[in-house]
């Protein structure tokens, strides 16, 4: 269950972090800020894309952010594509709404947001489309070891 994995993963690494649950829906950032009773910005929204190689990555922003297709293809050489429905749970061990950077089916290259920064305290998802990790921004950064990019529309 991927819910537990990222509960194990914390366990695993002692990590002080803790898998909110709701009872509502937070399968999108809109719900999920309503859910948690935070700003929309403050989800840190996890986008899975699929490379030409084959390659799973994952892009975390804050939650309104948009992607900017002309920066993405000028960091990666290539047209965003987003990871095919069928595939998401495969690639990374999580459904659709729960996608997150935590005890994933097996490690992903993480790529941050410059937009993360705007925020010291984020809350990306817990594995479930019920659930929500809070987190600070340089947390986050040091367990996903995750490469700061600039891929947001302005």
């Amino acid at each position: 269950m991927s819910l537990e994995s990222v509960k194990n993963f914390f366990q695993e690494n002692n990590l002080p972090l803790y898998v909110e649950e709701s009872q509502k829906d937070t399968s999108t950032v809109k719900l999920a800020a309503e859910a948690f009773g935070i700003m929309e910005d403050e989800i840190a929204k996890t986008m899975g894309y699929k490379l030409k190689n084959g390659e799973y990555i994952l892009i975390l922003s804050k939650g309104t952010a948009k992607l900017d297709n002309k920066k993405f293809k000028a960091i990666f050489q290539e047209k965003a594509v987003m990871i095919p429905f069928d595939e998401v749970v495969e690639a990374t061990g999580h459904p659709v709404g729960g996608v997150c950077p935590f005890g994933l089916k097996t490690p992903l290259k993480i790529y941050l947001d410059k937009t993360l920064k705007e925020f010291d305290i984020v809350y990306p998802a817990g594995g479930s489309p019920h659930s929500a990790v809070k987190i600070s921004v340089d947390m986050l950064a040091k367990i996903t070891q995750g490469e700061w990019v600039d891929v947001s529309k302005d």
